[in-house]
């Protein structure tokens, strides 16, 4: 068991230990106590063994002297669990003090880990304390059981897995199958659907399996193709299937997928606030990851963020044109490149990452500002409905309605609003500059007397909004933008807008910077009671305030709907699930 050559010949032998011995019988160990092998040792005698250390009477030495001890392990008819005990009084021992304490700390913490087993708490256990009854009959389906698991081991399978299984509760069914597998890619374990326990249930109800083995990969499986996953996990996740499962033919394995067919890495940037910035080209199957129907055969253009890789923030359908007035031309993109904040980088085929226009042939590719990709933008937008009859007025006087949009992504939903509604004075606020540069250059954002963007906080400039709007406009604000405020809008249009103290649309499509809350979008800021108060405050009587609520949590919901009640929003109020 020498630490260079890892743990695979002393887990064999261990399991050879445990299968000769009867009941009662008992397996001595002879040990200068290195830490990995008492670890080993403990893990592995842990269910259904009584196990206790003792030290060997041995004359004096030098202090530098290793001591030897006896481990002592009892094999008993159960999968009971024991502290370990100890013998030998460590003060009395002047031998090599590091070596004592390493022993007494090693058998402290697995002690703990006892505990924890016999107090219920979430732990993780292995394949073989499960075949012995550690968590019970594993054979029968106990509704609502839900055990963490590691399985393999060296020689016995390719890798190692991070694993929970769950026995679906009686009102998820009927099942389709006795058991399944569901294999959660590296790059979504840390999503809350995945990683909380109120989320994995979420996922076994709609897997209809009466047992769940949801597999987590990690790095060590990024680069190994899925069937040959499905293959090394195969004879593990059989040992685990319910007696139900028996007559069905094979385990079927699930993943977590976007549905995406083909994929095109456009950009990539590093952002000191927001970290890694991809913007992809993709091409879908037949239907993405939600079931979705897309066209046949169109790109998309993504924008997304490392920190979220589970979460697509904006969604584009790019279209092809032979006339470059039309499309996000060569020279805007040089000209937008030149007022950037970053210096542009090669894509991982090695190519230059623009990709709004084709060299060497006379198509262009443009986004289409017409559609939009992303189903929940159609449904925040039928909340103007609620006002429909306050936006007929103004339109009719020759007013414009003011909008503020605080969260720019791609720029897709403020330039679809541009075109669509162009009775609408639109402001969009944006936190982060470099996702500003992205948008025009790689999504065709563009300003104009309509439109304009600021760089700041949503939260403090809603709440300067709110201050400034009993005596001035928006304009007034003092913004850190990074556009020249040359324009006066209400003059150059030729309108003024309607009650210019207030705001008439309030749009707050922000995400969370951390998912693993159960709050995807907004951010977290976005729903305190304060925040809530200020930004009622900020709209003009017959106002609206739209926020985009992504939880998964019932809890996080229903917390995030009860202050918009207090703030006394919801008089009128359209839910989009």
């Amino acid at each position: 068991m020498e630490p260079e050559l890892g743990p695979r010949l002393g887990i064999q032998f261990l399991s050879e230990v445990k299968r000769v011995l009867r009941s009662g019988g008992k397996y001595i160990c002879i040990s200068l106590v290195q830490t990995h092998v008492v670890e080993l040792l403990f893990s592995k005698l842990r269910f259904g063994w009584q196990v206790s250390v003792h030290a060997i009477p041995q004359q004096s030495a030098s202090v530098s002297s290793y001591h030897s001890f006896i481990i002592a392990a009892v094999k008993e008819n159960s999968s009971a669990l024991h502290s370990i005990v100890t013998s030998f009084d460590s003060t009395a021992l002047t031998y090599n003090k590091l070596q004592v304490q390493g022993l007494l700390d090693t058998i402290a913490k697995e002690n703990k880990l006892r505990s924890q087993h016999t107090d219920g708490e979430d732990i993780l256990y292995s394949f073989e304390e499960l075949q012995i009854g550690a968590k019970g009959d594993m054979k029968q389906l106990v509704p609502g059981r839900r055990t963490r698991i590691m399985l393999g081991e060296p020689g016995i399978s390719r890798f190692n897995y991070s694993a929970v299984i769950m026995d679906s509760y009686e009102r998820f069914g009927p099942f389709l199958y006795g058991c399944g597998v569901f294999l959660v890619p590296k790059s979504r374990t840390h999503e809350w659907l995945f990683s909380s326990e109120e989320g994995q249930w979420q996922v076994v109800e709609n897997a209809k399996a009466g047992r769940l083995i949801m597999v987590f990969l990690d790095a060590n499986h990024s680069r190994v193709d899925m069937e040959d996953v499905q293959k090394d996990l195969s004879p593990l996740v059989e040992g685990l299937a319910p007696a139900q499962s028996e007559n069905d033919s094979q385990i079927p394995f699930m993943m977590a997928s976007d549905g995406v067919a083909k994929r095109d890495i456009v950009q990539e940037v590093d952002s000191p606030l927001t970290g890694r910035i991809i913007v992809e080209d993709v091409i879908f199957s037949e239907k993405n990851g939600n079931g979705n129907v897309l066209p046949e055969n169109e790109t998309f253009r993504r924008l997304l963020f490392e920190r979220t890789p589970g979460l697509v923030q904006s969604e584009a359908l790019l279209k092809n044109t032979e006339n470059p007035n039309k499309s996000v031309g060569k020279a805007m993109i040089d000209e937008a490149i030149r007022h950037s904040r970053y210096r542009k980088k090669k894509n991982r085929t090695g190519r230059s990452s623009d990709s709004s226009i084709r060299q060497g042939s006379k198509t262009y590719v443009h986004v289409d500002h017409t559609y939009l990709a992303s189903l929940y933008h159609g449904g925040m937008l039928t909340g103007l409905g609620l006002i429909i009859s306050e936006l007929e007025l103004l339109v009719v006087s020759e007013k414009l309605v003011k909008t503020v949009i605080v969260g720019l992504g791609a720029g897709l939903l403020p330039m679809f609003l541009r075109q669509r509604m162009p009775f609408l004075n639109i402001e969009v606020v944006e936190l982060d500059p470099i996702i500003a540069d992205l948008a025009r250059i790689f999504f065709g954002f563009i300003e104009d007397a309509q439109m304009k963007l600021h760089i700041g906080d949503g939260v403090e400039i809603v709440k300067e909004m709110t201050n400034i709007s009993k005596s001035s406009s928006i304009n007034d604000i003092p913004l850190r933008s990074e556009i020249p405020r040359t324009l006066d809008r209400e003059n150059q249009c030729g309108k003024g807008t309607g009650d210019s103290k207030g705001v008439h649309v309030l749009i707050i499509d922000v995400d969370s910077d951390d998912p693993s809350t159960g709050l995807t979008c907004p951010h977290s800021n976005f729903v305190e009671e304060s925040f809530l108060k200020t930004a009622k405050e900020s709209l003009v009587a017959g106002g609206i305030l739209i926020l985009n609520l992504v939880s998964r949590s019932t809890a996080v919901h229903e917390m995030v709907i009860s202050r918009m009640q207090m703030c006394r929003y919801l008089n009128n109020s359209l839910a989009l699930k």
